[in-house]
């Protein structure tokens, strides 16, 4: 029996793990990535990498909670093995705290984290107009670790990657069977949707090896993440924002703001700075299409849109991805196969 060729096009957290979710769930399957740039160039390699939830109230509490829960399960048991420190998983506890209560009281992923709890009055009064907020213990994947191992574990599996940018998805015709598409912001282009939009985001990387705790907050859009090797600091959320430059007064507000928080960051030494453009979705796409074009067709898995919660969500959407793909196995192998030499 021939093989099924699987196309995932894009190398950011979503696409590595989708496509390793593909080659290690469905037995007979070749998988190639295909991405114009791998790590340490993705827009992931900013992220903190941190597991934090972020509620979209667009999509169904159900769908968000099983995404988060899956997540979290494959990063707990990464943390739990000797693989952590060389895949770059840690646990990491902290306070997400709020100026007014936000609508969520008690939010769906408090019994997935560990130790969650509300602050107390000595805790909040820590934190300059902190008004309500929680505590709890978390995970983060340090970025350049974390998809460095993706891609081993994906070849290991006999997975490829393979660098070019994909113009049109009808350019995969008659090389692959089924294309999964995970091109996050480059989704706009490339299939024309045009309800994903940037949401620009600025952040420091610095040198504080003495905070071990993280901070977030939604006053300023303020967040503390202390990594492995580094703190982030951030940040922006600026919709609609395509500009890949640094912005001086941003680098110099995020540094102010987060003073305000962790006075202790004055003493600070600056290591780099960094944008990066979350592909943002009302509701992220995760479907199966059947695109037809000249009396052909192509079997197409969407899974983009994440947003900030990319991390959050990375390995249960991929699984769900995953089993889309194999809801259309069936037609790919009831049909004739093309070649790309007959285009």
């Amino acid at each position: 029996m021939e093989k099924v060729r699987v196309a995932v096009i894009g190398a950011g957290i979503v696409g590595l793990s989708t496509a390793v979710c593909v080659a290690e769930s469905i037995p007979n399957c070749s998988v190639t990535v295909i991405a114009e740039k791998f790590s340490p160039n993705t827009t992931s390699d900013l992220a903190a990498g941190v597991l934090s939830p972020h509620f979209s109230p667009e999509t169904p509490i159900y769908r968000q909670r099983r995404w988060f829960e899956d997540t979290f399960a494959h990063v707990y048991s990464i943390a739990q093995s000797e693989d952590a420190p060389d895949v770059g998983v840690q646990f990491l506890s902290g306070w997400e705290f709020f100026e007014k209560p936000p609508k969520e009281r008690m939010p769906f992923w408090s019994d997935i984290t560990l130790a969650f709890r509300f602050m107390n009055e000595s805790e909040l009064k820590r934190f300059p107009g902190a008004r309500f907020g929680w505590t709890y213990t978390t995970l983060q994947c340090e970025s350049n670790r974390y998809l460095n191992w993706l891609e081993k574990r994906l070849m290991k599996a006999e997975g490829q990657l393979q660098e070019g940018k994909v113009m049109d998805l009808w350019e995969l015709d008659g090389k692959y069977d089924i294309v999964v598409n995970c091109t996050g912001m480059g989704a706009r282009a490339l299939t024309g949707d045009m309800q994903i939009y940037p949401v620009r985001g600025q952040v420091h990387k610095v040198h504080a090896p003495w905070l071990k705790h993280f901070v977030r907050t939604d006053i300023n859009n303020m967040y503390i993440y202390p990594g492995i090797n580094s703190v982030t600091l951030g940040g922006t959320r600026q919709r609609d924002d395509w500009r890949l430059s640094i912005d001086p007064s941003d680098s110099k507000a995020i540094l102010e703001k987060c003073c305000v928080y962790e006075p202790s960051l004055k003493l600070c030494r600056k290591l780099s700075e960094g944008v990066g453009l979350r592909p943002t979705r009302d509701v992220l796409r995760l479907e199966k299409e059947k695109l037809e074009r000249d009396g052909r067709h192509m079997l197409v898995v969407h899974n983009y849109g994440h947003g900030p919660a990319g991390v959050g969500f990375h390995w249960g959407t991929a699984k769900e991805a995953a089993q889309l793909v194999k809801e259309v196995l069936p037609e790919v192998r009831h049909r004739p196969r093309y070649t790309a030499s007959k285009l």
